[in-house]
């Protein structure tokens, strides 16, 4: 976590016992390393919480990616659904209007004969 090299740590230890006295510095030392446990615990959990935050950004941007396909897809879907729709009425209409040109033909040519008998 630090970068202190050996040498650094002894003059730090020699500079303790000179200011502490050899009488405390063993609860000194265990008091600073426990904090330096504590610290070292927090800043992994504050690691953890910003990994998460991260994950959990891209979740939602693969999210609103996800959406905007979907939505897209949707469009699409009703737009050929629609033009499929107004094929099939288009074809209806024709058909319908076949029909009854046929009727008209077909009544047309029954009337004179009905007229006739």
């Amino acid at each position: 976590m630090f970068d202190i090299a050996f040498t650094e740590l002894v003059i730090i230890a020699i500079v303790a016992l000179l200011v502490v006295g050899p009488e405390k510095l063993p609860k000194v030392a265990r008091t600073l390393g426990s904090l330096l446990g504590r610290m070292q615990r927090y800043v992994a959990v504050v690691k953890q919480d910003v990994e998460r935050e991260l994950q959990l950004e891209e979740l939602k941007k693969v999210q609103q990616d996800v959406q905007q396909n979907a939505r897209n897809i949707q469009s699409e879907v009703t737009n050929t659904i629609h033009a499929s729709v107004d094929d099939i009425r288009q074809v209806a209409e024709e058909a319908a209007d076949a029909g009854s040109q046929q009727v008209e033909a077909i009544s047309s040519t029954d009337r004179p004969r009905d007229e006739q008998a």
